[in-house]
């Protein structure tokens, strides 16, 4: 995959060569590189890959477009958004759809993240060909592997990752989902992720813009590695942590990246898989640790997934109450509705084994038994 190409390419598409700040252009110069030396893909994950890269740079020059013709979207305001952290596979997706359900709130979808202009009206928020077009995509790529349907399924009209947005600035574990690339994952550890932030805010502005408001409710893992980044772009954001028992985490987050990599790699990156998204979780934990003690005017809410499971209700109840929201009888019976039509594992069970991935309970166990204690988290049934 070559830079200038795919540049070219997404030119071409969207009728602009306006990127807009060139912050993105070192990852997305790293990022080809290391698809290119260390990725392994197969016939399908190479024409993948290249369209969801041109794709995402297609957003961006159609992003920029946007707001050069329509310059009043600078004054935009996003207010207070919550922010779910993470921990990976901690059950953000399950409260991020419980908060979508309250009719003030305002998520980012998942196809309007990839197709943002002309943003949204009240109207065609849920539905339209777009919102149908990226069902479709859905349903072809859960055709070709039905094993993801079961692992990370959501639909074209119903929240997302904010990895999305920032892997449309090449800082982003977006790209870290589809292949298995240690050269690119080094450097975006060290990366400075305030170019990404700052389009982050950009998309959001252009999106509301389009008169469907309400109080931004966003969610990705992919922000406990880059918490000042977040916090110097959006200052009075509301984080909301989940934690749960790192075993599983492991176990679970492996899966997960082996099953969505497996779609467009046939080599064998389990040794890979396993190393390095343990370390992605234990840097996690370290960087947002290191986040409160250098910045305690930011507080964070702490949810453990036990409590997010047995009482979904109580806990979005305790985190309104924390930001100082009020959750009203149309948003309780909206959620209470949620719970009871979405039942766990109704795409079938996720099964997941540490052995697997040739991980030890007790290791895992030792090695994060200061957070566990930390943060009183239950042990969960045993992966091994």
């Amino acid at each position: 995959m070559n830079v200038d190409d795919v540049m070219s390419a997404a030119a071409g598409q969207a009728g602009s060569d306006d990127f807009g700040p060139d912050d993105f252009v070192e990852g997305l110069t790293i990022l080809c590189a290391t698809i290119h030396d260390q990725a392994q893909l197969n016939e399908l994950g190479h024409f993948a890959l290249e369209q969801n890269v041109i794709g995402g740079l297609v957003n961006r020059l159609r992003i920029y477009d946007w707001v050069r013709q329509n310059p009043a979207i600078r004054q935009e305001r996003i207010d207070a958004p919550l922010v779910v952290v993470g921990m990976f596979r901690a059950g953000t997706t399950f409260l991020s759809q419980l908060l979508d359900q309250d009719p003030g709130n305002r998520a980012l979808l998942r196809w309007e993240a990839a197709d943002s202009v002309p943003p949204p009206s009240p109207d065609t928020y849920r539905s339209g060909p777009r919102v149908d077009a990226a069902n479709a995509a859905i349903d072809m790529l859960e055709s070709l592997n039905p094993q993801m349907k079961i692992v990370h399924h959501e639909d074209a009209e119903g929240p997302t990752e904010c990895i999305t947005l920032l892997g449309q600035d090449f800082k982003s574990l977006t790209w870290e989902a589809m292949a298995n690339v240690p050269a690119y994952s080094d450097w975006l550890m060290g990366a400075d992720y305030r170019s990404a932030y700052d389009y982050h805010r950009t998309v959001l502005q252009v999106l509301q813009s389009g008169g469907r408001r309400g109080a931004w409710t966003l969610k990705s893992p992919n922000h406990a590695i880059a918490l000042t980044s977040l916090t110097e772009v959006y200052p009075d954001a509301r984080l909301v942590l989940l934690h749960r028992d790192p075993t599983v985490l492991c176990a679970s987050a492996c899966s997960l990246i082996s099953t969505l990599t497996g779609t467009f790699s046939d080599a064998d990156h389990t040794a890979y898989i396993a190393e390095h998204w343990t370390q992605m979780l234990a840097e996690s934990i370290d960087r947002t640790e290191a986040f409160r003690l250098a910045h305690p005017e930011h507080e964070i809410i702490d949810v453990r997934y036990a409590d997010l499971v047995r009482d979904p209700l109580g806990t979005v109840e305790t985190i309104y109450a924390a930001c100082d929201r009020e959750f009203g009888d149309r948003a309780r019976t909206a959620v209470s509705a949620s719970i009871a039509a979405h039942p766990k594992g109704r795409f079938g069970t996720h099964g997941y084994r540490l052995g697997d991935f040739g991980l030890r309970a007790d290791e895992l166990r030792q090695r994060f038994a200061e957070y566990v204690e930390r943060y009183d988290i239950p042990a969960e049934v045993s992966t091994g």
